[in-house]
């Protein structure tokens, strides 16, 4: 394998150094130090998110679950159930439920926003997992081309030994040849 990154972006990306992405120089470097490239995205992606990232993610982790669907449904019928039949005369929130939709509505008003900023996120990260994924990619063609070098300099260097050693075989017949044509001849 050659010793510098510039050999090796002219054999295997055909490609100047200069017009290389830094991923790319990244990967080359570390194929020729000999060292791995992987890492845990999800450490490096929560190391950099703030509370208010945390809190937003929860949240809408839990509102986009079945149980807060669920216990928001329960919420509902005990809120009707409890205006409509039992405090019929003395119901807060007589029908048709006007602090009800106030409160949806704010429910729906905070919660809208909230979810985007995870959904943005996550659309982020999406985008590292994608980027560190075509880094390991990349790493892995490579190293694959560097064996495959490999063994096609290990299937030459055989074959020029397998010739010279079919010339040296060669060699010896054409002088057992010469010995066993002197002998009838004398």
């Amino acid at each position: 394998m050659n010793k510098t990154v510039e050999d090796l972006s002219n054999r295997w990306l055909k490609r100047q150094p200069d017009g290389l992405s830094p991923l790319e120089s990244r990967v080359l470097k570390s194929t020729l130090e000999r060292t791995t490239i992987t890492r845990d995205t999800n450490k490096a992606v929560a190391f950099h998110q703030s509370y208010g990232d945390r809190v937003a993610d929860t949240i809408a982790r839990i509102g986009g679950s079945w149980s807060f669907i669920l216990g928001f449904i329960a919420f509902l019928v005990l809120w009707t159930f409890g205006n409509v039949w039992l405090l019929s005369r003395n119901a807060f929130d007589p029908y048709p439920f006007i602090f009800l939709n106030l409160v949806l509505s704010m429910v729906a008003a905070l919660q809208a926003p909230v979810i985007m900023m995870s959904q943005n996120r996550q659309t982020e990260r999406d985008r590292i997992d994608a980027a560190h994924d075509y880094e390991v990619n990349l790493k892995a063609e490579i190293e694959i081309m560097a064996l495959h070098e490999k063994l096609d300099e290990l299937r030459h260097s055989e074959l020029i030994g397998i010739r010279d050693e079919i010339l040296r075989m060669a060699e010896q017949i054409r002088r057992i040849d010469e010995k066993l044509s002197a002998r009838s001849a004398g």
